[in-house]
């Protein structure tokens, strides 16, 4: 049974009768939020084909290549065990066909895409928000940072693509959207964060943001995180939304219909992360009114 705890209070803002917090768009207005997605926003996408969670992922794997009964429901294991027996190749190919699905963006992607938000954070390995900026920003207005597997490109901790999916050295000073997504991505190159190893890597040097982009770093100072789609409820993804989050400002939000583990309500209080604690179906038609 799993051990719930009420989220201490975090100096909570008036709610307006959308339901949204009073602060949230009050930060909205003056553009000093940063959007941060989790897998489950894709669960708002039409007719989606994609794994939207990592329950889902892990068990796509483990359908197309057989591991171990003890560990068949952990995403990390699962793949370091394909990694080490079947080869790295046979992993990124097996990713490649979970995520190859055309994708349909939500209106959620595709009002953040027009919005112009300076850096959304997108901590999935599906292609919707790239796809919903090629569609409804500015041709040469933005572009992606992806994080790498040291296992493939060793030293280089990020790709950079811009929105013809081409590798280019570094952000351009054009861009007016960077999407951030640290743990890869389907498109454009199979870029993807998931074995033991691959985390085990990347985690040893993000407490000194070796694998932050310093583009992000700077874009992130002072904002607010807005989590929408994401759990808590794994030391991984608090693990990446804690060093993302450094050295911004005081106050984020994270929607959360659900009532949180002990360990997220821990973390949100650590970090100031204020819950909204609206379902995505209710939440986001309020969010996207506030978009225009």
């Amino acid at each position: 049974m799993t051990t719930t705890l009420a989220t201490p209070d975090i100096a909570p803002s008036a709610i307006l009768p959308d339901g949204l917090p009073v602060s949230l768009v009050e930060a909205l207005a003056a553009g000093r939020v940063v959007p941060y997605l989790g897998p489950r926003v894709l669960a708002l996408a039409p007719d989606y084909a994609v794994p939207a969670t990592p329950e889902a992922l892990v068990t796509q794997l483990t359908a197309k290549s057989s591991v171990p009964h003890k560990i068949r429901n952990r995403l990390t294991q699962s793949a370091q065990y394909i990694e080490n027996f079947k080869h790295r190749k046979t992993l990124v190919g097996l990713m490649n066909e979970a995520f190859a699905a055309p994708p349909k963006p939500a209106p959620l992607h595709e009002s953040l895409a027009g919005f112009g938000f300076p850096l959304i954070v997108d901590a999935w390995y599906d292609d919707a928000m790239a796809t919903a900026l090629a569609a409804h920003a500015a041709t040469g207005s933005w572009g992606q940072v992806q994080g790498l597997a040291q296992s493939e490109h060793f030293g280089t901790w990020t790709g950079w693509y811009d929105a013809a999916g081409n590798a280019v050295p570094d952000s351009n000073p054009d861009w007016k959207t960077i999407l951030y997504k640290p743990i890869g991505a389907h498109g454009p190159a199979g870029n993807y964060l998931v074995s033991d190893t691959d985390y085990v890597e990347v985690l040893t040097e993000i407490d000194i943001q070796t694998p932050i982009p310093v583009e992000v770093q700077r874009l992130r100072t002072g904002s607010n995180f807005l989590f929408v789609g994401c759990r808590f409820n794994d030391q991984l993804p608090r693990a990446f939304a804690r060093q993302i989050m450094k050295r911004s400002s005081d106050r984020h939000w994270a929607v959360l219909p659900d009532e949180p583990t002990r360990m997220e309500a821990r973390f949100l209080a650590e970090q100031g992360i204020e819950r909204i604690p609206l379902s995505l179906d209710v939440f986001v038609p309020a969010l996207l009114a506030r978009l225009g």
